[in-house]
């Protein structure tokens, strides 16, 4: 299949399985596109490529506002501290935050209620993205008392939105199967699957492995979002389809046509085209394949110990809840042989 790239056209992932395609024009604000099936597609990408999307004014923001409070904390020591992964997901937040009429007011005088009104802006559509704005406001006041603007933090006591949810949807054996079968080895899409699965790390530590990394029978990883330092035994599986690659032996493992490295949010998206392409279901991401790996090992017998010193994970209840299933059905296994 051709995919088509366009010029600042990004897709994103619906919260119902659908595409959503938005143009980003550097100084201009986002705008939403039609479906690309749709004939009207292509005339509103042009009307917004050539003069179409709103340009972004900066004005001087009211001393004291919200707004020049998130200008003062995004040329902070703190700020400049946090990795680029995470900033990039902050600077969106804040951006939505900086857009709302309410930021002109006065941070100063910033109560609990003004936190919470931010917050209602999203509880209905995304209570994930309400929960971490919170999180966000409640740093922003830590560093408004630092700077001597407040005495107390608002944020502190709100409780966060509870969010029924499983989290992102873990590969199935028939979907790691079906996209096997469409993938043969020695393909790109094959080698990212492997490099996924049997390292079980995110797409950010994947699109940076080298072959460099590899020695010894291991493959080392340092986490960007953690910094820790693994080292992770290759499977026989990861083994022969890196020994399948032919790729430039002083780059990344995983490359783009012109051979640059693919950027996190890059790869996420020509992975769920490789993913269409094999017929999965929507929902069928990278993350989901560091599931499966969790999944995989503790259906091997590891204990959460010996699957966190794969994945990573600082925490051992967060391997518990990719594992609980495999967990409960061994347990249930276990009592049923009793009462036989």
């Amino acid at each position: 299949m051709t995919v088509i790239r366009l010029k600042y056209v990004h897709k994103f992932p619906g919260r119902n399985g659908k595409a959503r395609y938005y143009l980003r024009k550097p100084g201009h604000k986002q705008a939403k596109l039609p479906d690309p099936s749709s004939p009207e597609f292509y005339s509103e990408y042009q009307r917004l490529l050539h003069g179409g999307a709103e340009k972004i004014v900066v004005g001087r923001p009211l001393e004291g506002s919200l707004i020049d409070l998130i200008n003062k904390w995004r040329s902070s020591h703190k700020y400049a501290s946090i990795k680029d992964s995470t900033k990039a997901v902050y600077d969106r937040l804040l951006n939505r935050i900086a857009d709302m009429d309410c930021a002109q007011g006065s941070a100063r005088h910033m109560g609990t209620q003004n936190i919470r009104f931010i917050m209602r802006q999203y509880e209905g559509s995304s209570p994930t993205t309400a929960n971490r704005m919170l999180s966000l406001l409640s740093a922003m006041m830590d560093y408004a008392i630092d700077i001597g603007w407040r005495e107390t933090n608002p944020a502190y006591g709100i409780k966060r939105l509870k969010i029924k949810s499983e989290g992102l949807h873990s590969w199935s054996d028939q979907e790691i199967a079906q996209f096997q079968s469409r993938w043969p080895t020695g393909s790109k899409p094959r080698l990212a699957f492997a490099l996924l699965l049997y390292t079980g790390q995110r797409r950010s530590d994947v699109v940076r492995m080298r072959p460099d990394d590899v020695s010894g029978g291991c493959i080392s990883v340092i986490q960007q979002k953690t910094g820790s330092r693994l080292f992770i035994p290759i499977h026989q599986a990861l083994d022969a389809e890196i020994m399948a690659w032919n790729g430039d032996q002083n780059g990344t493992f995983l490359a783009t046509e012109s051979g640059r490295p693919f950027s996190v949010n890059g790869f996420y998206n020509v992975f769920a085209d490789w993913c269409q392409e094999a017929g999965l279901p929507k929902g069928c991401s990278p993350h989901g394949l560091r599931k499966a790996a969790a999944r995989l090992l503790a259906e091997a017998g590891c204990t959460t110990h010996q699957i966190a010193s794969i994945t990573g994970h600082k925490t051992l209840s967060e391997v518990e809840r990719y594992t609980r299933a495999v967990e409960q059905k061994r347990l249930a296994k276990e009592a049923m042989i009793k009462i036989s």
